[in-house]
Parts: C-alpha cells; sequence; structure tokens
C-alpha cells in the first residue's frame, strides 16, 4: 500500500486549464483512443426497462436479457423521487462552482480516493483524462464521514444522505431480477456481496469544456471494478459511451431515468452470464458536463468467485479465481482505467479443474 500513500507530481484541477487556448500535452490521447466524429454523432439505444411493470410482467426478463447482451440498459419509474434528484444534482453542479481554493480545502490522495480529484492511478508522467471529480464513501457506515463531504452548498450533505439510501434501495431491487435472472433465489447475489453489509461509493464527475474535444477524453475506457454502477446522466449534455460488438455509441439518457450498468464483481459471480462492458467519457468544446455514478459494490473483505449453486446448474466450470474486492480495486488505484484488463487478468489466473 506505500505507492498509494500521495500522488507522485502535483495535482492540477481540470477546471483551472478550461480555459486555455491549446490542450496540454498530458491530456492528448494516442491517435487509437481518440473519439471521432463519426463515434460522437453514432447512436444506437440501449435497453429500457420500465420498474413499473406488474411482478411477472417482464421485469427479470428484461433485466436479464440487458445484462447479458448489453451490460447496459436505462431504469424508468425507478421511485427515487425527482425532486431529490434535482436538488442532490443542483447541490454539486453549486459546489463545482465553487472558487478553486474553497475546493482544493477537500482534495484527495490515493489512499482512499475520497475527496475533491482530478486523477485516477499514481503511475508518474501517465496520460491524463479530462476531468475533475469528488468521490466518498456512503457504507460502510464506518467509513462514512460527513466532515470530508463539502460543507458548502448547505444543503449538499443531506441530498446526498437521501439520494443514497434511495439508489441502495433501487440496487438492491435489480440485485433480485439479476438473481432470478440466473434462476437462483431472489437474495443469492445480494448475499454473495454481503448481504447487508454492501459496499456503497458515489463519484460525482465533472466535465469541464474542453479546448480541443477530439484530442482528449473525460475518462478513459474501462469496465466499473465493483458490482454495480448506477449513473445520473447530466440533464442536458450527453458525453456517455458504450462500447457494443466493438464499436463505440453514445448514450442517449431518457428524462427521468437512471442508467445501470454490470461491474466486473457480477461478471465474476455469475461466471459471465452478465457481462461488464467498456465505456468512457467525451467532453465537449462548448459545454461542462455533471455525472453522478453510484457504486454499489461487495464487502471489501469477502472473497469474491462465481456462485457454486450457478455452476451446477450451466455445468460451467468456474471462469474465475476468487479475490476480495480489497485486493481487485487496488489494480485501478495503481493503474487508472485500463479497459477490461484487470478482469481478464483474473480470468487467466483461473484455477484448471474448477
Amino acid at each position: 500500500m506505500d505507492c498509494l500513500q500521495e500522488w507522485p507530481e502535483p495535482i492540477v484541477p481540470v477546471q483551472s486549464l478550461s480555459e486555455a487556448p491549446t490542450l496540454p500535452d498530458r491530456y492528448v490521447k494516442p491517435p487509437s483512443q481518440r473519439p471521432s466524429v463519426g463515434d460522437a454523432a453514432r447512436s444506437l439505444d440501449i435497453p429500457v426497462v420500465d420498474l413499473a411493470m406488474l411482478p411477472g410482467g417482464g421485469v427479470v426478463e428484461a433485466v436479464s436479457e440487458a445484462c447479458r447482451h448489453w451490460g447496459f440498459f436505462q431504469v424508468v419509474n425507478h421511485g427515487v423521487s425527482m425532486e431529490l434528484v434535482r436538488r442532490f444534482r443542483e447541490a454539486w453542479r453549486g459546489f463545482f462552482h465553487l472558487p478553486m481554493e474553497e475546493k482544493k480545502r477537500y482534495a484527495n490522495s490515493p489512499r482512499t480516493y475520497e475527496g475533491y480529484g482530478s486523477r485516477l492511478g499514481v503511475d508518474e508522467g501517465a496520460n491524463l483524462d479530462w476531468g475533475d471529480y469528488y468521490f466518498l464513501h456512503f457504507l460502510p457506515c464506518y467509513l462514512k464521514d460527513h466532515d470530508k463531504w463539502p460543507a458548502v452548498p448547505a444543503c449538499l450533505r443531506e441530498a446526498t444522505d437521501e439520494y443514497g439510501v434511495e439508489v441502495r434501495k433501487l440496487c438492491r431491487r435489480v440485485m433480485r431480477a439479476l438473481s432470478l435472472g440466473l434462476g437462483l433465489d431472489a437474495d443469492r447475489l445480494q448475499k454473495a456481496l454481503g448481504g447487508d453489509d454492501d459496499g456503497v461509493c458515489i463519484r460525482v464527475n465533472f466535465y469541464p469544456r474542453c479546448p480541443r474535444p477530439d484530442l482528449a477524453l473525460g475518462l478513459s475506457p474501462h469496465s466499473d471494478p465493483g458490482g454495480m454502477t448506477v449513473l445520473l446522466a447530466d440533464d442536458h449534455v450527453h458525453g456517455l459511451q458504450v462500447c457494443k460488438d466493438g464499436v463505440w455509441i453514445t448514450v442517449h439518457p431518457l428524462p427521468n431515468a437512471f442508467i445501470i450498468n454490470v461491474g466486473d464483481q457480477i461478471q465474476v459471480l455469475s461466471n459471465a452470464e452478465y457481462k461488464s462492458v467498456e465505456h468512457r467519457a467525451i467532453v465537449h468544446a462548448k459545454e461542462e458536463r455533471l455525472s453522478v455514478a453510484f457504486f454499489y459494490n461487495p464487502r471489501s473483505d469477502i472473497p469474491i468467485g462465481p456462485v457454486p449453486e450457478l455452476l451446477t446448474v450451466t455445468g460451467r466450470a468456474a471462469l474465475y479465481r476468487p479475490m476480495t474486492f480489497d485486493d481487485y480495486r487496488l489494480f485501478i488505484r495503481r493503474k487508472g482505467p485500463r479497459g477490461k484488463s484487470q478482469v481478464e487478468s483474473l480470468e487467466a489466473m483461473a484455477i484448471p479443474g474448477t
């Protein structure tokens, strides 16, 4: 863990660079990674699941199919108050519009990433993404510390608390559908994540205007290391792109919807029946963008591997070697977003004959 104690070089908030006439070299992506005009224009509808359907009305099938073939879907009629969503979003937008010195009071470090930051990974001289963020712990309770959350705007802490409670309920509903879609008991995947000892982190992403959006990315391609992610997209500006069959497509969020995607831990638990999928964020020359990722994770100290009952039902060998989430997420904390290389390394380490 020593290598994760401090950043290897001074941190420069991206927001402080957004009015520069040129893009600093550190943010210029290699030609093979740059978004093209075709990428930005291409769109394809990801699945939409209406959670207001009556029990037995197809929710389980819709969620299961989306996670098997896409790894992403949108949910509508999800039960989270849109008035709460509005207050929560505007509170965080207010934080990112505070003077820079006020935000720097909450500067983070690689030890936990909690606080205000501008990079992932600790490799010195690394190519960087064009985005700032605020990362905080919500669960387990012993990691939650309101003093590490912004005190301004005044409504931010209360709105974040309320939002976390409601979105966690949504995650647990989706977990039941995922379990049933695998032919397991409704609570089986939840138990595998630790039952009521689940983990929740929230990352608020702020992507400032960029002088050369054709050369930069707000967030490099990656799959999410945790269990499931619920994304609250910007209500005006699109920016999420998902890799589908080798092609980057731009997601167009529906009004009052959340975007949900499978994380690596669900891929492991399901023995790759459900797939985590690479995604990235693009940036814009004239508009800033704010999104919020709600990470629903396993308890950090229990080994996560394919569910034994599922292996019995399918007759397939285990594709992944068990690993705790504490160990698993060290990879992204060291290296930053690197596609699906971490979950693929687990597959390579699978024990023959299991």
